[in-house]
């Protein structure tokens, strides 16, 4: 995924009432409209059971990773704006198509194309050794013979933004930082702005190239790329990130007090406009069909691993999701829009292009959420919505609560990265979170692969996401809670 502090959006909704405790003629009625039901309750008895059901069904076993098996094994790596992402959205045109959903297309948008080249690195001076580096998504390359020059160490990038202008003339820097696992992923928004901005502060200091230590929490010899973004007040340097252990050796080099001089070669390219595209299906309402329900994930992976955890998961958790709404011959009352977004690694392109195109009907994406985090088990739900909203959102809380998962904050306007364009234009946030402990010790590598994914975790997802899209399809609430920006 793209950055953490980039948040996600929708709804969290959950059960008021249980089943067992409802009036008999509550319990049994089939009223699915928009007007509240009786007492009160925003989700008819049979809707409820009916996502009870829903969710029972996955956790007995979903087809979520065969799915994600699928992708990886099929299409594998899929660099944004890349041939790979193209046959990408092939892949989910045919399987969509085949699973029988209704408006199956393409929304394409242009890019500008970057591809990764040879990558080397080496210590020169004064322990002569190889390095483990990989070129951060966006660099510029070195010249064809490579960049040799003295490093000067950074402990972080608040000390690199401190270095005196000109004082890193002739040199690399290099910066560390201080990332440590969490639950959440907390720390990557902050530490990730390293990998974001480093490499123009480094060159407004006159350094020649940047190395950082690679935004991750693994002890792997596996360095982690990453988008960033240049200045264009400042010159354009070469970027690389180095593995951890390879940091940690470059900074056990420096505690010694010796100079130490490095040889980085990277050969990326960029290959002028491309095109990428976000793919959408649909499960068309049947009362409501102009608004709309949306989740899903991204479809682009970085090209060092075959992009399992980031994002095929969320993709395939998603796509199950709504498999079982439609196996199950179950119409809703709004419709469920399952979208999968292109180029989100390089920006959030993807969304930023949704948003344009749908800016006229904004408001009437009733709920959206997206799985962006990986495989782990949901042990939360955030929200940020209004008081009708938070109606439903308690609802899916107490459907999803046998799964382990919790209530959580209610002023967090958040539902995935790919919703965060959304998000600023008004949208209100729900999302469910992932236990994310080990995420960061795969993201952005080539340790993310298929072998790293639990079934049984992907399982819980769908129930979830199952009884999300259920509920907020067929809950008779009016005003989720859309603000003006």
């Amino acid at each position: 995924m793209n950055v953490l502090s980039l948040q996600w959006l929708s709804r969290s909704l959950g059960l008021s009432i249980a089943i067992g405790l409802m009036p008999a003629a509550l319990a049994q009625t089939d009223n699915l409209s928009l007007t509240p039901a009786a007492g009160g309750g925003v989700v008819t008895a049979k809707v409820r059971a009916q996502a009870v059901d829903l969710r029972d069904q996955a956790l007995a076993g979903s087809k979520a990773f065969d799915w994600v098996e699928s992708l990886t094994t099929e299409v594998g790596p899929r660099l944004a704006g890349t041939a790979a992402e193209a046959r990408a959205r092939d892949w989910a045109v045919d399987t969509l198509t085949t699973l029988g959903f209704e408006n199956v297309r393409v929304e394409p948008f242009t890019m500008d194309g970057w591809e990764r080249g040879l990558e080397r690195g080496a210590i020169l001076q004064p322990f002569p050794q190889p390095l483990t580096l990989t070129a951060l998504g966006g660099s510029v390359a070195t010249k064809e013979a490579g960049l040799s020059a003295q490093v000067q160490v950074f402990e972080s990038l608040t000390a690199l933004k401190r270095a005196p202008e000109g004082s890193l003339t002739g040199k690399i820097a290099y910066v560390g930082h201080a990332m440590r696992a969490t639950q959440t992923g907390s720390h990557y928004g902050y530490f990730g702005a390293l990998r974001r901005v480093g490499a123009s502060i480094a060159a407004s200091k006159g350094a020649l190239g940047l190395l950082i230590r690679s935004i991750g929490t693994d002890s792997h010899r596996m360095p982690h790329t990453g988008s960033m973004r240049y200045d264009d007040a400042q010159p354009k340097i070469p970027a690389a990130a180095l593995s951890n252990p390879d940091a940690d050796q470059i900074e056990r080099i420096a505690s010694r007090g010796q100079p130490i001089e490095i040889h980085m070669t990277l050969t990326p390219r960029f290959t002028g406009k491309v095109s990428s595209g976000n793919v959408i299906a649909e499960i068309v309402g049947t009362d409501y069909p102009e608004e709309i329900i949306m989740m899903g994930g991204h479809l682009d992976a970085w090209d060092l691993g075959t992009g399992a955890i980031d994002d095929g998961a969320g993709v395939a958790i998603t796509l199950e999701s709504a498999r079982l709404i439609k196996a199950s011959g179950l119409r809703p009352k709004r419709t469920i829009r399952l979208i999968f977004w292109g180029a989100e690694e390089v920006g959030l392109l993807g969304g930023y292009d949704y948003v344009r195109r749908y800016q006229a009907s904004l408001t009437q994406h009733v709920a959206a959420t997206e799985s962006d985090f990986g495989a782990g088990k949901i042990w939360q739900i955030t929200s940020r919505v209004s008081t009708e909203g938070k109606a439903v959102v308690d609802v899916i809380a107490e459907l999803v609560e046998p799964l382990g998962v919790a209530p959580g904050a209610t002023d967090v306007a958040a539902a995935g990265p790919d919703l965060t364009p959304m998000i600023a234009a008004g949208m209100p946030g729900f999302r469910f979170v992932q236990d994310g402990s080990d995420y960061f010790d795969l993201h952005h590598t080539a340790d993310d692969t298929l072998d790293k994914i639990e079934p049984g975790n992907m399982d819980q997802n769908v129930a979830a996401y199952v009884v999300f899209a259920w509920i907020a399809a067929n809950a008779s609430v009016s005003d989720w809670g859309w603000q003006t920006p």
